[in-house]
């Protein structure tokens, strides 16, 4: 059997294939980002999937691309740990995730610079071969502008300063039930705290038209385009394509403020795992 993996930090998506290249089932576990895990936490997000329980002995190839994965302490760690769980794995490859959302944008050979706007967010140029990092991301809290996590930290600072209107205050606490001890709780105690404040995106996104917001996300993508794009040697060669719920759930604002710096938006999608199973097969 073979195992193709898409992992952010908050979920990881898995498509196993028979001997014959067939698809026997599509699963998910949570998150398996190695720079905010630890190896145990890491093999018990395997262990509590009875479909890979029942399956890894049959595993004979993995190929996992995820976030964290960018430096080569991060993928021997996830190459180790996999192969301690998938014992029988004769090939484990592991890619930053950066490769998944290139073979699910882009076209074989195609050059095009390639957004990650989901959890977190990077920016990369794929040259038609190789991917070339456009900066160098410092994780959720140095960066990861205009990501889930992003918007979770100025949705939550705009709760406590009470800068957040009355009425979306009322909604989103009858929504999330928040008080300071929780959050500092899944900040300091929990693991994966940028994937915590990510689970707040679902509120903006529902009240996106709200004036509130409305002026945060024109903000943050301004900033954004600013910062990570404009100005690279190669923004004004290619287009620039998207993956993650960002940049997918805000599409029509990603175009429209691409377009007010002059810049060709490509493909936007929400998860590169169709595009990475016609890859493999």
């Amino acid at each position: 059997m073979k195992l193709i993996i898409d992992s952010g930090s908050t979920k990881a998506d898995w498509i196993c294939f028979d001997d014959l290249n067939n698809v026997v089932e599509y699963v998910s576990t949570l998150g398996l980002n190695p720079e905010v895990l630890t190896d145990q936490d890491f093999l018990d997000r395997l262990k509590q999937n009875s479909f890979l329980q029942n399956i890894k002995s049959q595993v004979n190839q993995i190929y996992f691309y995820g976030a964290g994965c960018s430096l080569e302490r991060t993928k021997n760690m996830v190459k180790t740990l996999l192969g301690v769980f998938f014992s029988n794995a004769k090939l484990i490859e592991v890619y930053e995730d950066t490769y998944a959302a290139v073979y699910a944008l882009l076209e074989k050979g195609q050059r095009g610079i390639v957004c990650i706007n989901g959890t977190g967010s990077n920016v990369s140029y794929f040259d038609g071969q190789n991917v070339h990092p456009l900066i160098e991301s410092l994780g959720y809290m140095a960066m990861d502008d205009c990501s889930g996590s992003s918007f979770g930290r100025l949705i939550l600072k705009s709760y406590f300063l009470d800068l957040m209107p009355k009425d979306l205050q009322e909604e989103f606490f009858k929504t999330y039930q928040v008080d300071g001890d929780k959050v500092k709780y899944n900040f300091y105690k929990q693991e994966n705290p940028n994937a915590y404040m990510a689970s707040f995106l679902p509120f903006l996104i529902q009240h996106k038209s709200h004036p509130f917001f409305v002026d945060i996300i024109e903000k943050e993508l301004h900033y954004f385009v600013k910062a990570y794009l404009k100005n690279h040697p190669f923004e004004k060669d290619c287009c620039v394509n998207f993956v993650g719920s960002v940049a997918y759930y805000l599409r029509e604002d990603f175009q429209r403020i691409l377009g007010l710096y002059g810049m060709e938006v490509g493909k936007i999608i929400q998860k590169p795992l169709e595009g990475l199973m016609k890859f493999h097969q």
